[in-house]
């Protein structure tokens, strides 16, 4: 399963039988060691929409619930004993949870015990660690260290291939070779993480999102389906008077590649018009990795707005009052009520495709 990062294609996830393989390793080098491999797009909007509703299940059996990478998720005991008397009673809870998956289970002291016990354990099934670790830790490979490609690939060139043979070895040379994520590994490979949990905060969240009428890689087109979207989000009645702060803008392939970018705003972003702004230079500075057919925003930040002076000039002071009136008259009305004519691809031999209707207020 690959991922696109930029202009890169790397993998995501694959098969337990493929070995030599890593997570974010670019693609030419994975089909080099497994060119027979079927390659498959990985549909990262659909894939974090359900890992976001297994956490919100998950808080309802624990407050503390932090989501990692996808399929990852750390769960914090503390405090928890008069509603789960033992760790079967908590492992229970989480299986009735996610019990579809076949969940793979870890209770340690710290994250990455937990970690690797889960990794350790059967599919449905739970590891505990009790005691010291050194001695679950000495045979494991270095590759479940969760550090950069760059670090894993020079313990291979120092030929070091196993957490034992890590902790064996003086913290000060190692750190002077490693640099600032030696200490890490270091410590890592004898079973210490500080790394606190860092439980997930509630957010609202506002998604909608698009099919193209037809695949293109005309950002006209394209920049004209988010507008469509925007559009029916401020009509709409979610925001509350409220503006975007932050949202998520994604794209989906004809081929099931994906694209997203996360945009932020200074000031809340209170109309389309400023929104579709900071949204066209993103798609300028980030080209689609493919024909797009799909298009849709996640906006997780919300918030109010400052301040506003007047134009003291009549005829924009006109514009702003007419472009006020449309607005409450569709917030009113549940919908956009005016539009306007504008050009989406006007080379096009099919005349539905030169022009579609706006909404005006934006």
């Amino acid at each position: 399963m690959t991922h696109t990062e930029g202009s890169q294609r790397l993998v995501l996830d694959h098969s337990p039988g493929l070995e030599g393989l890593a997570r974010d390793l670019p693609l030419q080098q994975a089909l080099a060691k497994h060119g027979e491999a079927e390659l498959i797009h990985a549909n990262i909007p659909y894939y974090r929409g359900v890992f976001n509703e297994i956490l919100d299940k998950l808080e309802q059996k624990s407050p503390l619930v932090e989501g990692g990478e996808a399929g990852c998720i750390y769960i914090g005991a503390g405090g928890l004993q008069l509603i789960y008397p033992d760790d079967n009673a908590l492992t229970d809870a989480v299986r009735d949870v996610v019990a579809e998956f076949e969940p793979q289970m870890g209770i340690a002291g710290n994250k990455f015990l937990a970690s690797l016990a889960a990794q350790q354990s059967p599919p449905g099934d739970c590891k505990i660690l009790n005691g010291d670790a050194g001695a679950f830790l000495k045979d494991l490979a270095c590759d479940v260290l969760p550090v950069s490609l760059k670090s894993r690939n020079k313990l291979r060139d120092f030929g070091l291939a196993t957490l034992g043979q890590i902790a064996a070895l003086q913290p000060g040379p190692f750190q002077s070779q490693f640099g600032p994520e030696g200490k890490r590994i270091w410590e890592l490979s004898r079973g210490i993480d500080s790394t606190p949990l860092y439980p997930r905060f509630m957010e609202e969240a506002i998604e909608a999102s698009t099919t193209l009428p037809s695949v293109t890689v005309s950002l006209d087109a394209i920049l004209f389906a988010v507008e469509s979207v925007l559009a029916g989000i401020f009509a709409g009645k979610a925001l509350k008077g409220r503006g975007i702060r932050r949202l998520t803008l994604w794209t989906r392939s004809w081929n099931a590649e994906t694209w997203e970018r996360s945009i932020n705003f200074k000031e809340p972003a209170m109309d389309v018009r400023s929104t579709i702004t900071r949204i066209k230079r993103t798609l300028e500075n980030y080209p689609q990795p493919g024909p797009v057919e799909q298009a849709g925003i996640k906006i997780t930040g919300l918030g109010y707005p400052g301040g506003r002076q007047r134009s003291l000039f009549s005829d924009i002071r006109a514009k702003e009052h007419l472009a006020e009136d449309i607005k409450q008259l569709e917030l009113k009305l549940g919908n956009p009520q005016v539009y306007t004519v504008k050009e989406v691809e006007p080379w096009s031999r099919i005349p539905e495709r030169r022009y579609a209707l706006a909404p005006t207020n934006r």
